[in-house]
Formats: structure tokens, C-alpha cells, sequence
């Protein structure tokens, strides 16, 4: 007799209740578990969240639990360990707009989908006004804080035989995310003026007289920093090539004003052309021994197809446009006409 106890067969119910019940209750679990990871974060608006280089999942996912964002992070945790990925988040820092869910949170954090930022580069900037830029850019870390033209290339470890970094960038726009350097924008726009520079002279025209593509690289500066309409680069370009052909002096103003540096205060003399100096172009034949700026890829390209004529000379006409000339009685005539009357202008 069974006394005290259940019979087997009663108790072989109770069991199968039991894991029944279990069983019934692990699935809600896991239903509401798959649900929960599919249900949008506690969001009203977007919010700029980082994952620090060194940092990890856990504290990453306590942070916004205390932020009021992520509900449960332990069960997201446990997610990553599922799919093997604890391990293969990536820092930085991460927008998470209204709608993201726990699971999109984390496919975000192993592809590494970080907050993306931007730096123009303009043509025409000076190494210094680069480094400035770059300065004001939070989010880059300063590795090259207080570096000058004369020690940048050292700096970046970039062997060109250069003596200066001037005209060592390509000015483009480059992306960066939090955690990336000033060095690394640079190193990036190093690479592109290299690979610019090799298209464009590979394709150059058969007379130009460059020994090398950095005397185009020079010369490519001048027509950036001389040309205001974007129509007359090559028609700059033609008048400083014929003038090296031929023998005669450049005469070109930004030039001697970069040699001026910080001492130029806007406006240049008859007393500043008469001032020896390396870049002074009214008194020295040939090219500057260095860029004077960054040139784009248009100024690249005019300076190794320049326009073919037989104009000389050249004088702005105060609209960003100029007047050119093949003679210089005809030059004298279009300075008489456009810039005399400015005071302080010079002409050549």
C-alpha cells in the first residue's frame, strides 16, 4: 500500500506538471526577453553617448542604465555573450537617436558605427592657418601642438627631402571620429597630395619646365594664391611659365608677401619689393624655394597644362578677375587703368 506518499503514477503527473510549468515559463521568459530586445531605449531625444578606448560592455551598459536609457543591462550583456561578441565592441563615441533598440544598440557597438566629424581643408591655407584649423577641432587630440612648417614633416615622420611642410597637404575634407589626432588628419592629406600630385604630372603637357613635380607643386601655389576667377588659372599659369622660359622675374606679390610672414600687415610696398629675401620674386629669378600655400587639384592641373599664348603680364582688375597682356606697354596701359588710383598696390 502506498501510505504518506504519492503513488507513481500521481507523481510522474506532479513531475511533468512541474517541468510543464517550467517549461511554459522559460518560453514567456524567453518571449519577453526577445521582445524586450526589440523595444526602443528610453529616448525623447538623441544623445551623444562614448565608449572610452580601455572601457568595456559592462560599465558601458551600467552608465546608460543609470542614465535612465537601458532598462535591463544585464540582459543585453547576456546577449553579447550569445552571440560571441562581449568582447568585440569598439570604442568611441556613439549617437543614439529615439527608435534604437537594445538589439540595434549592440550591432552598433561591434560594427563600430561611431559619431563621425569633418575638417575642411581650403586652398590657399597656409601650413599655420592648417594647424590652426585642425587646433579648433575638439574632438581631434593636439599631438602637434606648437609645430611649425620648418619641423612638421619631422614631426610626422613623412621623408620628402622637403625643408619646409608648405604645400604638403591636399586641401580636401576629411572625416575623423573622437580619439583620432591632428597627425592623423595630416598623414591623411599627405597621402592624398602624393597620390594628386603623381596623377597630374604623369599626364603633364611635354614642355613644361619642371625638373621635378615639386617645382610644380610650387608653381601650383602661386596660380592657386594669384588666381580669384577659377576660369584664368591656366591663363596665370601661361604667364609665369612664358616668364620662366624667357628668363624674366615672376613679380609675384604672394609670394613676397609669405616671405614677409608676420610682419606683413596688408600692405605691401614699393619698400617690400626692394627687401632681399628668399621668396621676394621681383628680385629673385626662377621659382620660391618652397610652396607658398596649398593648391588644389585645379591649380595642380593649370600649372602642368598651362594655357598656351603669348601674354606676359597680368593685372587684377579689382573684381577678382584680370587684365593680361602680351606686351608691357600694354601692361603699363592696363595698370594705369585698374590700379594706380589703389593705394599701395603694386603691379608687375
Amino acid at each position: 500500500m502506498w501510505r504518506g506518499s504519492l503513488r507513481p503514477e500521481r507523481a510522474l503527473r506532479v513531475v511533468e506538471l512541474g517541468l510543464a510549468c517550467a517549461l511554459l515559463i522559460g518560453l514567456l521568459a524567453r518571449e519577453t526577453f526577445i521582445r524586450w530586445l526589440d523595444q526602443p531605449l528610453v529616448l525623447d531625444a538623441p544623445v551623444v553617448v562614448e565608449l572610452p578606448q580601455g572601457g568595456n560592455l559592462t560599465h558601458f551598459l551600467d552608465d546608460l542604465h543609470e542614465r535612465g536609457v537601458l532598462e535591463h543591462p544585464r540582459w543585453l550583456r547576456a546577449q553579447a555573450r550569445i552571440d560571441g561578441v562581449a568582447d568585440k565592441v569598439r570604442a568611441g563615441e556613439y549617437r543614439l537617436e529615439p527608435g534604437l533598440t537594445p538589439r540595434l544598440l549592440l550591432d552598433m557597438l561591434v560594427a563600430g558605427r561611431v559619431v563621425v566629424y569633418a575638417v575642411t581643408l581650403v586652398e590657399g591655407m597656409t601650413v599655420g592657418q592648417v594647424l590652426a584649423r585642425l587646433q579648433e577641432q575638439p574632438q581631434l587630440e593636439p599631438a602637434l601642438r606648437g609645430a611649425k612648417a620648418e619641423s612638421l614633416l619631422g614631426k610626422l615622420g613623412i621623408d620628402t627631402g622637403w625643408s619646409t611642410a608648405e604645400g604638403a597637404f591636399f586641401p580636401d575634407t576629411y572625416q575623423y571620429s573622437r580619439g583620432m589626432s591632428d597627425a592623423d588628419i595630416l598623414l591623411a592629406s599627405h597621402r592624398a597630395l602624393r597620390e594628386v600630385l603623381a596623377e597630374e604630372w604623369a599626364g603633364r603637357d611635354a614642355d613644361v619646365p619642371y625638373r621635378t613635380p615639386y617645382e610644380a607643386l610650387i608653381m601650383a601655389s602661386l596660380v592657386e594664391k594669384e588666381t580669384g576667377v577659377a576660369e584664368e588659372r591656366q591663363q596665370i599659369a601661361g604667364v609665369f611659365v612664358r616668364r620662366l622660359q624667357k628668363g624674366m622675374l615672376l613679380q609675384t606679390d604672394p609670394a613676397v608677401i609669405y616671405g614677409l610672414g608676420e610682419s606683413f600687415d596688408g600692405n605691401l610696398t614699393r619698400e617690400h619689393l626692394r627687401t632681399p629675401g628668399p621668396y621676394n620674386t621681383y628680385l629673385n629669378a626662377g621659382l620660391p624655394p618652397s610652396p607658398i600655400a596649398l593648391p588644389g587639384r585645379a591649380a595642380i592641373r593649370a600649372a602642368l597644362h598651362p594655357a598656351p599664348g603669348s601674354t606676359l603680364y597680368f593685372v587684377a582688375r579689382g573684381d577678382g578677375s584680370h587684365e593680361f597682356s602680351a606686351s608691357l606697354e600694354e601692361h603699363n596701359r592696363a595698370v594705369r587703368k585698374y590700379q594706380l588710383q589703389r593705394r599701395g598696390t603694386t603691379y608687375r
